[in-house]
């Protein structure tokens, strides 16, 4: 049995891991200030404690094994609008972050990090050799945490794996997806399922794709949280390794609009509506590396049970 700390483990990815990680036996803490993130999403069992990654330095001594780390800001949008908010969570805190892992003589560091970093890709499925060129602050961001990660690992021989997610999707149970505000697609038909928003928009039906709407490849979030326990053995010390984590197929926006069809039973009002800018016709990730480096491979790759998992929740947690 080990202890880690999971900085914002009352959000979604987190929530999901730490719930692994106690399933497992181990024990855990949550660090998170609950700006984003929501108690209820803070597993049963694990000992929580509400505050900001700069307070890790007051939570860590050398009782723990890894941290695993979730906290960040996170909206696209926002990131444009305020880089200033991004810099100083996402890079500073992380600076802070992983000085307070050093000093407290903790080693091991698990990122939760972004297939934003790619930004508009020269290839697809994309792999972890893609050139690096974000389109926007919060991809920046990640980008810098994953290059001081990599700088930790040669001068101070942390132990780092840095996971690249594609489009998160699913729920586990009690912990699913809950964002204010939301932009990602699967909740936001369910909204329109609901009757909570008038229609689903299909930003352009005119991408070279079998049906004509952009194509991203979802991973069910219990997926993605295996591959954090496997990536906590598979950290050497001095080593940064970096990992994409997608299905390594894609599903287009109508194919999911119509899966949420089979799923709940409801028609889902769809208007089409201009190309947003910036958006690649297809976005599918390469998990070769994944698979061999961490022994990870997804179990749970079918839409409709990506989709029944996320209904499931959305139910038990609407307001």
């Amino acid at each position: 049995m080990s202890k880690y700390l999971v900085t914002g483990g009352a959000g979604y990815v987190g929530s999901v891991v730490a719930a692994h990680l106690l399933e497992a036996g181990h024990q855990v803490t949550v660090l998170d200030d609950l700006c984003t993130g929501f108690l209820e999403g803070v597993p049963t069992g694990a000992e929580f404690v509400r505050g900001r990654i700069q307070d890790a330095a007051e939570v860590l001594d050398s009782s723990y094994e890894a941290v695993l780390h979730f906290a960040a800001s996170s909206q696209v949008g926002e990131s444009v609008a305020d880089p200033e908010k991004y810099w100083r969570n996402n890079v500073a805190g992380s600076l802070e972050l992983i000085s307070a892992m050093r000093k407290a003589g903790v080693g091991k560091l698990v990122f939760s990090s972004t297939a934003a970093v790619y930004g508009e890709p020269e290839e697809v499925p994309i792999a972890e050799t893609a050139r690096t060129a974000p389109t926007n602050t919060y991809g920046a961001t990640k980008l810098a945490v994953d290059h001081l990660i990599t700088s930790e690992a040669v001068a101070h021989g942390l132990a780092a794996v840095s996971l690249r997610y594609f489009n998160v999707a699913g729920a586990y149970g009690a912990y699913g997806e809950r964002h204010e505000p939301e932009s990602h697609l699967i909740p936001l038909v369910f909204q329109a399922a609901l009757g909570q928003r008038p229609h689903i928009a299909v930003y352009g039906d005119d991408y070279p794709t079998p049906d004509g709407t952009c194509i991203r490849d979802y991973i069910h979030v219990a997926d993605l949280a295996e591959a954090h326990l496997l990536a906590l053995t598979a950290a050497k010390p001095g080593e940064h390794l970096i990992c994409n984590l997608g299905n390594g197929s894609g599903f287009s926006v109508r194919e999911v609009i119509e899966s949420v069809k089979r799923v709940t039973g409801r028609e889902i009002p769809v208007v089409v509506a201009d190309r947003r800018p910036g958006d690649p016709a297809v976005l599918v990730a390469s998990a070769a590396r994944a698979h061999e480096a961490l022994g990870w491979q997804p179990r749970r790759p079918q839409l409709d049970d990506i989709v029944a998992d996320a209904w499931n929740f959305t139910l038990e947690h609407r307001a």
